[in-house]
């Protein structure tokens, strides 16, 4: 007891000792790196945190309009639509035709939350095929066509990406003076190989672009907006000052002239400039922020870092005795009872568990023991089942061998007597067990299993006297061709039980082998009554899962179990004409090694 209580202590001082080196160690090596870090140093990481958010936010805009995008490229799915834009059917014919194209694409292929206001579908020509307005009023409304010229919609710049060779989705903007709002326009090429046979128009409403920057923006401050390569702005969030306005308007023209050659962050007097563009699309992310606001987090930093060092002190000190005192008494429990089931009491297991490592551990140790316990009795089992099976192995040394003898010295009786047929008869027989139950190996080959098949056909013969006419067709390449063990007797033996047994007239048996590709097909064939069609099909249903069958369901559940679900038992009927049952395994020669066909 002494010696746990002094364990439990030196665990205790060990977490307690760790959990404060942690945060001594954290608080030192902060001060020592605050220490060594210039002011600038952390200026410059406050501009590159910002740049970071900026880029972050380019990536969930680029999301935005791939999302529009793959909205819009559904259009490839009306395959008549696309037909008729293609042959360039009369514009009368398309607008009666698709004039709810526009409708379904703008309420089906789009998600509510990017906004969509107005779909328009143009041929190459730039006509208007058919429109869809979201929300529609007297007051506010949308245009029908953006180049109808009731407002200034920006649309030169959509006929002018028309026109062009440039293939990536435009992305543009207008100012709706009904809306009093700016309005995000995409458009999307349709095409017929090389050639543009129409487009597709989305506008959106900015809003949603705008929810997208603010979660990326200092807290409001400072301006941020998006505006494509030689287009208008799109939107944007923050204020501008009266200082910042100039900077803004110099850019924002420079960009939309297509003349801003600046580099990525270029500074003004208590100003800072980022930019952020797409490898994608034609948008670009641009910024202005105040120094003040990327000093903030200098002061921040110099204002918090002694607190932060204190606080993590304390609750290091403070944590550790509850951690260590939680960490020790489930260890000392978890202990106790190993020690117990080590003594003996191997049915005990640890209980109240706690939902945590340690429980985990405790959760495994049990296992281990049921485990180990189980394993225990299949060995116990194992064992008696093998003295089991030795024994009966024994009984069916003499059995076998007894009974060989027995049919042996018939035929040899018989032979004497002059009854050959009796003589043969027994030979066949005699043959039939020698084969059927040899152990040794589960393979055989073709050639032995004809045999053996001929040896059963013998006894049948004399058995039916002569009724049924066996014949064979046997390629010699497959004569060494390896398969499982009594696996073509039973499929004659169906034939003659089920198809010739209630057959009249004349009645045959035809037993192929041969390759086909890379597999060994066994074909066995009979002119006898046949199978319906309903209960063919019910046979394929239901064949597989009877295993203690000794006929096709037994030969089709080995195949399988050897070879996979790919092979196994087949079968063809017409009813009142004859079945068919095929034996599909690979070509494999009698060492078992595949062997490509050719």
């Amino acid at each position: 007891m002494v010696k746990k209580k002094k364990t439990r202590a030196r665990m205790r001082w060990k977490i307690l000792t760790l959990c404060l080196g942690l945060a001594l160690s954290a608080l030192i090596i902060q001060t020592f790196l605050y220490l060594r870090t210039s002011s600038s140093l952390i200026y410059r990481e406050a501009q590159e945190e910002n740049l970071r958010l900026m880029q972050n936010m380019q990536a969930e805009i680029e999301s935005y309009a791939r999302s529009v995008e793959i909205g819009l490229l559904r259009l490839y799915n009306q395959s008549d639509f696309i037909a008729d834009l293609r042959r360039g059917a009369s514009l009368e014919a398309m607008r009666d035709r698709w004039n709810r194209l526009a409708y379904n694409t703008g309420s089906e292929n789009f998600d509510t939350s990017l906004g969509v206001l107005a779909v328009y579908l143009y041929t190459a020509d730039h006509e208007i095929i058919s429109t869809y307005r979201r929300a529609v009023t007297p007051k506010h409304t949308y245009p029908t066509d953006i180049y109808d010229g009731t407002q200034d919609t920006n649309a030169q710049k959509v006929k002018d990406y028309v026109d062009s060779d440039d293939s990536v989705m435009l992305i543009s903007s207008y100012f709706n003076v009904y809306r009093q709002r700016d309005v995000a326009r995409f458009v999307v090429k349709l095409y017929q190989g090389s050639r543009v046979i129409g487009y597709a128009v989305c506008d959106t409403d900015e809003k949603a672009l705008r929810y997208l920057m603010r979660k990326y923006t200092a807290g409001g401050e400072g301006y941020v907006w998006i505006q494509p390569m030689d287009d208008r702005p799109i939107t944007a969030t923050g204020t501008l000052s009266d200082v910042e306005l100039p900077h803004y308007t110099e850019v924002s023209n420079a960009i939309q002239a297509g003349s801003l050659n600046s580099d990525q962050i270029s500074e003004w007097e208590n100003q800072v400039f980022f930019r952020v563009l797409q490898d994608r699309y034609n948008i670009g992310s641009y910024a202005l922020m105040p120094q003040s606001l990327l000093e903030k987090n200098q002061r921040t930093l110099n204002e918090y870092l002694l607190l932060i060092g204190i606080a993590i002190s304390l609750a290091a000190v403070i944590l550790s005795f509850p951690i260590s005192r939680s960490l020790t008494r489930q260890l000392e429990r978890i202990t106790a009872t190993m020690e117990r089931i080590k003594g003996g009491e191997t049915q005990l297991r640890i209980d109240k568990l706690p939902d945590d490592e340690i429980g985990e551990l405790g959760l495994t140790f049990n296992e281990m023991l049921d485990r180990i316990e189980g394993l225990i009795a299949k060995e116990y089992e194992a064992e008696l089942a093998v003295n089991q099976a030795e024994y009966k192995a024994l009984q069916a040394q003499i059995n076998p061998h007894f009974l060989y003898n027995t049919l042996d010295t018939m035929s040899s009786i018989a032979q004497l007597r002059d009854c050959d047929e009796i003589s043969e008869l027994c030979q066949s027989l005699s043959n039939i067990f020698r084969y059927s139950l040899e152990t040794g190996t589960p393979f055989s080959t073709v050639a032995k299993e004809i045999a053996h098949l001929k040896n059963y056909i013998y006894v049948m013969n004399m058995r039916m006297q002569g009724e049924v006419e066996y014949s064979f067709d046997i390629e010699e390449d497959v004569l060494q061709d390896s398969l499982p063990r009594i696996s073509i007797q039973p499929l004659v033996e169906n034939a003659i039980n089920h198809g010739l047994k209630n057959a009249r007239g004349e009645k045959k048996v035809c037993v192929r082998a041969y390759r086909e590709s890379d597999n060994l097909m066994i074909a066995v064939e009979d002119n006898g009554v046949g199978i319906s069609a309903e209960r063919l099909e019910e046979l394929k249903k239901n064949y597989r899962g009877q295993e203690n069958s000794i006929g096709l369901s037994n030969i089709n559940a080995r195949m399988q179990m050897l070879y996979g679900d790919a092979y196994g038992v087949t079968i063809e009927s017409t009813e009142g004409k004859g079945t068919r049952v095929f034996l599909t395994i690979p070509h494999r020669n009698a060492s078992g090694e595949n062997v490509t066909a050719g």
